[in-house]
């Protein structure tokens, strides 16, 4: 049904109900209203890169995994899957009259937050640092989680609106302060892609204040831009216990029942928490009207009615049996395979299988599950490291010696030995192997979310960009062996890769990339497949100061801002073959780039093709050329083909001082290749972008 119908029918169920049954369905854990047939639901589900927390489901690469593949298709391909396997478990645990938490059809993903600060432990959690490709990858896995079906799939929710990536510890308490221009070009974008062009179901409320007023009860925010200017009609979900810190952190309340109605009249219609258990003596003082817990009722129960569980409906028939199927399965490995980036290769990759006789598997990730999953994760009825992807491709063929190497975090690995016990058995394997594959990296214990597992020293942020001493021991020794060592490189985030640029063979940035990831890692390290994922964000220079935590600023932030030159860029991303940007030309009139590439290499290869802007002569342009248009494309030897990227409305514009989007300058500059056409990329790429203009 459509939502004009949905609506009305909302209204005949919430005008059956009295105050206190419509205040009690404001809760995320809306217990049953029995007279009225009505079961009890939780909305509170997670499903950032698969169904989480709630029993086995397909496990896919972590967000940031999947925006490094570039690529809009996958992304909707694994959102419908997670929708499928979604009604699937939902339809089983209703059988069983299972109602519990994580188990509903209303997922709170995806994160669309920039990731603006390589130290956010939860980074890891978006689609990277840039405004452009979050909303379109963004958009895409709304679109693929929702459906275009006549009942809704599943109801996607877009989070944490707004201004909002770190520091953990401080999330409860602060106050992110923020210019109009930063605001709107860098922080909503993705939001307002999600709301206009995705038609996100939900909205999530971040836990911060942004400029001073706290997210889950901003007038400027949730009145003025997300129902006023973007039209958006869903429903508002808290972050879980952020109503509680108005109170509690914020201090801009005096107690419970005020923050509940500050909450609900700014138009917060669920509550991830138990703020709204005040909402009734909230409104015996006068604090809230009827009308407006009705009005939040209604737009819940309105979801339920375009998710079809009043009625039957076309996914009532999916069966427990789509549940990691092979089709899905398939799905997860290929797009583990596409979001690792290979940043180094002296020629080493890809290995012989003929020519080598014995690999070293070295690391604390290498053997590690925590390291293939990050946070927000389900359960896989099968795990495939690293060690035992070799193992299992190696066969009898290839002797694979392993050692952890080291702890991933700690000085040692048995409580009594001397610090760093394990580096003179790594130092063994490395000088009995021909090549090392050497695992390192960090896992949801070391970054991730504040409060959930966290580690022991930022509360789930990074203090630097270093690995923990531990590992950084381990990479040295290895470095002195004269063994071939190829990095493989498993984290959320931008992590100092000095030494291994300086001395190892080959790199290759793994992510957190899914269940099966230790198969996928194997296919391109032997050649299988090329690698062709790019990187979403910034590798920064060590030498880089990076700005305060706390500062909201993007000044020297991201690629489009940075005043260095970095480590490895933003786009940034090798492949075993050769692929060539021809030519590119430039339709104004159909805001379209029709780029030609061709394969002049030995393999098959698939790439990214990347489209930059800058417009010229305007003080509001930023720094560097912009991302503003992408296609991943595959090409045979010998194959040539003719790319069409269509370009957004805004690619030529900027945004002024005030948060305007205007027509400013006189010409553009546009850039159509494999990376950006910064000075390092093309050093890096061996190959420059193709450079257009075109008068505005």
């Amino acid at each position: 049904m459509n939502r004009k119908e949905a609506r009305k029918r909302a209204e005949q169920l919430v005008a059956n109900m009295t105050l206190e049954e419509k205040a009690s369905q404001l809760r995320y854990d809306a217990p049953p209203i029995r007279r009225l047939n009505i079961p009890a639901y939780n909305w509170w589900n997670e499903a950032l890169h698969g169904v989480a927390r709630a029993g086995t489901a397909t496990s896919f690469p972590q967000a940031i995994g999947l925006a490094a593949a570039f690529d809009e298709e996958l992304v909707h391909e694994i959102a419908e899957v997670i929708a499928e396997e979604g009604r699937a478990k939902y339809n089983a645990f209703t059988k069983q009259d299972d109602r519990d938490i994580y188990k509903g059809l209303t997922f709170w993903s995806p994160n669309v937050n920039i990731f603006r600060d390589p130290r956010w432990g939860r980074g890891q959690e978006t689609y990277g640092e840039d405004p452009y490709l979050s909303s379109r990858l963004g958009v895409s896995y709304i679109k693929g989680l929702q459906g275009e079906s006549e009942t809704m799939k599943a109801a996607a929710c877009v989070k944490h609106f707004a201004v909002h990536s770190g520091p953990e510890a401080l999330r409860h308490e602060f106050n992110a302060e923020v210019s109009p221009k930063d605001l709107r070009e860098t922080y909503l974008p993705a939001f307002e892609a999600a709301v206009k062009e995705g038609k996100s179901e939900a909205v999530m409320g971040a836990y911060n204040r942004t400029n001073g007023e706290p997210c889950c009860a901003s007038k400027t925010l949730m009145q003025d831009i997300l129902r006023g200017e973007w039209g958006f009609e869903g429903h508002y979900v808290s972050d879980c216990w952020a109503i509680r810190d108005f109170h509690e952190r914020h201090l801009i309340s005096p107690d419970a029942k005020t923050s509940a109605a500050m909450a609900l009249n700014a138009g917060c219609d669920l509550n991830c928490g138990n703020t709204y258990l005040h909402i009734l003596n909230a409104y015996q003082h006068g604090l809230v009207t009827e009308e407006a817990i009705t009005e939040s009722c209604t737009r819940l129960f309105t979801t339920r009615y375009l998710l079809g569980l009043f009625d039957d409906n076309e996914f009532d028939s999916i069966p427990y049996e789509k549940v990691e199927c092979k089709k899905h399965l398939e799905l997860s490995e290929r797009a583990a395979r596409e979001s690792m980036v290979l940043l180094k290769n002296n020629g080493i990759l890809p290995l012989d299988k003929e020519a080598v006789k014995t690999i070293g598997v070295i690391g604390p990730n290498a053997n590690s599950r925590a390291a293939l999953i990050g946070n927000y994760h389900g359960t896989s009825s099968e795990y495939i490291t690293i060690l035992e992807g070799i193992k299992a491709f190696a066969k009898d063929d290839i002797r694979v010696l392993y050692s952890d190497g080291c702890n991933i975090s700690r000085p040692k690995t048995e409580a009594l030995a001397f610090d760093h016990d394990r580096i003179s058995e790594a130092v063994i394997v490395a000088e009995h192997s021909d090549v090392v594959v050497l695992c390192l990296g960090l896992n949801e214990l070391l970054e991730g979310e504040e409060g959930d597992q966290g580690n022991q020293y930022a509360s789930g942020d990074k203090e630097s960009l270093l690995l923990p001493e531990s590992q950084r021991k381990l990479m040295e020794a290895l470095s002195h062996t004269g063994t071939p060592v190829v990095l493989c490189m498993m984290a959320g985030s931008d992590i100092d890769l000095s030494i291994a640029k300086e001395n190892y063979d080959a790199i290759i940035q793994a992510w957190y990339p899914g269940a099966r990831g230790g198969k996928a890692f194997t296919e391109l390290l032997f050649g299988l497949y090329s690698p062709s994922g790019k990187l979403c964000v910034t590798f920064y220079d060590p030498e880089c100061d990076l700005p305060d935590f706390t500062d909201y600023s993007m000044k020297n932030r991201t690629y489009r801002y940075l005043e260095s030159k970095p480590q490895y860029p933003f786009g940034f991303g090798l492949t075993y073959g050769q692929a060539k940007m021809c030519d590119a030309y430039l339709a104004m009139d159909e805001m379209e780039i029709e780029a030609v590439v061709e394969n002049i290499g030995d393999r098959a290869v698939e790439e990214v093709i990347q489209v930059y802007v800058k417009v010229m002569d305007s003080e509001f342009a930023p720094l560097h050329p912009r991302l503003c248009g992408f296609k991943r494309v595959a090409l045979n030897c010998g194959e040539k083909k003719s790319v069409k990227i269509k370009l957004d409305q805004r690619a030529f514009m900027v945004v002024n001082e005030n948060g305007e989007y205007i027509k400013d300058g006189n010409h553009v500059e546009l850039y159509a290749g494999f990376s950006q056409p910064d000075e390092t990329s093309i050093q890096l790429m061996g190959c420059k972008p193709v450079k257009l203009t075109a008068e505005i």
